[in-house]
């Protein structure tokens, strides 16, 4: 919202009070990340003070921990199936123009070259999209 506030009429109600909220909203977060630093500063110094409190913050420490290795799993995930598009669209793309065609062709669509995973006669290595065949 601070951005677009710049290229409103700043002399609009409904801006200055926008304006206002941002302002108080961010003022909140510093007081709130001050409150969380003395916290952690009193809890350094003085462990076992807040029984409950501990009990608590290891609590959410401990969920925090398995909601990152979840998050971690969902990005691997992500990015395996990122992968096999990008191998089914490799399987799909022609070795000799670089066409991208329909699923299940046998046959380039546009130079009618044979389609799927292309070897080099030679040595038997998976040739890129685009690679020449001699």
């Amino acid at each position: 919202m601070k951005g677009l506030t710049g290229l409103m009429p700043q002399d609009d109600p409904e801006v200055k009070k926008m304006q206002a909220q941002s302002d108080l909203n961010d003022l909140r977060k510093q007081e709130t990340g001050i409150y969380a630093e003395i916290g952690k500063q009193a809890l350094s110094r003085s462990s076992g003070q807040y029984p409950e409190l501990e009990s608590k913050l290891r609590s959410v420490q401990a969920s925090l921990v398995q909601a990152q290795s979840k998050m971690e799993q969902v990005q691997a995930e992500e990015a395996r199936k990122r992968q096999e598009e990008q191998r089914a669209k490799e399987q799909r793309t022609c070795p000799q123009c670089g066409h991208l065609n329909q699923e299940g062709v046998k046959f380039c669509q546009e130079c009618g070259t044979k389609i799927g995973a292309s070897k080099c006669r030679s040595c038997g290595a998976t040739l890129s999209p685009g690679a020449l065949l001699r």
